[in-house]
């Protein structure tokens, strides 16, 4: 079953819930993804993208995932 781009952004907005987030994309594999959260600050940028992908609950692991690919741009607020 695919997924949309309303799943992720629930699922990010659980992890996130005073961050800015923005989620793009209606084909049900490839996405865009903005995560902007003050719990990046002192992150470099592979330590939040791993944060994103832990919040995405194992939709993205392997051949099998529902997510196959996520354009990601994370950062903490200015």
């Amino acid at each position: 079953m695919p997924i949309s781009a309303r799943d992720i952004e629930q699922l990010l907005r659980e992890a996130f819930p005073k961050g800015q987030i923005k989620v793009e994309g209606d084909d049900g594999a490839h996405f865009a993804a903005q995560v902007i959260d003050e719990s990046f600050r002192g992150m470099n940028r592979v330590q939040q993208q791993r944060a994103v992908y832990a919040a995405l609950k194992g939709k993205m692991d392997g051949s099998h995932g529902e997510l196959h690919a996520l354009a990601l741009t994370t950062k903490a607020p200015d």
